[in-house]
């Protein structure tokens, strides 16, 4: 089983953060790429990618200005059997990744484990009050194949809406003004809170 690390761009529109790869990501070195799992149809959805990309085409994404990297590194069946220690020291990580690549927007995907790692546990979904690496915070639902709380039409309109907001912040290195979607639940919606992997 490789290492699956994170792909990063030079000026990246939104960075994708999942939980932890899957056991099949990690197999085939390639990110969100358990059979099922609905990240790559909703980018195209959404409209981060001009097609449909496939996960063994996921270096093509800082091309349309997306990075994806995860707040923990081990692979595991399930996100619930990381511990909150690795998702807190995953954090960390993550705090010093955006702080040198400074993306636009950073799209936490998984909201139980975004509470953990930042101990931000009364933290909602959407846009978040507190940064990231000095960049603003976008929580969405994981697209993962375990998550059946949230359709197709559901994950697209979610995951536009970031877009939308990223698209209209200022470059990095300008200042950053958080605004937007309350926090509360996505767009009037509530899903889970269990931690599900992304790929």
């Amino acid at each position: 089983m490789r290492p699956l690390g994170p792909i990063l761009g030079p000026s990246m529109r939104v960075l994708f953060v999942g939980i932890n790869p899957s056991l099949r990501s990690a197999e085939v070195g390639h990110h969100f790429a358990r059979p099922g799992n609905r990240f790559w149809p909703t980018l195209y959805a959404a409209g981060f990618t001009p097609r449909l990309l496939r996960p063994d085409e996921d270096a093509e994404l800082p091309a349309h200005g997306i990075g994806v990297t995860n707040i923990a590194a081990r692979p595991t069946r399930a996100a619930a059997e990381l511990s909150d220690e690795e998702l807190r020291a995953g954090a960390a990580e993550l705090e010093a990744v955006v702080r040198a690549r400074t993306p636009r927007l950073v799209a936490v995907v998984g909201l139980g484990a975004y509470r953990t790692a930042f101990d931000r546990p009364k933290a909602g979904w959407g846009l978040q009050p507190d940064p990231i690496g000095g960049r603003p915070v976008w929580v969405l639902p994981n697209p993962s194949g375990l998550n059946a709380h949230y359709k197709p039409a559901d994950f697209a309109r979610l995951y536009a809406e970031a877009r939308r907001y990223a698209d209209a912040l200022a470059p990095a290195g300008q200042a950053v003004t958080v605004s937007g979607p309350s926090n509360g639940s996505p767009s009037g919606s509530r899903g889970p809170m269990s931690r599900r992997n992304g790929g």
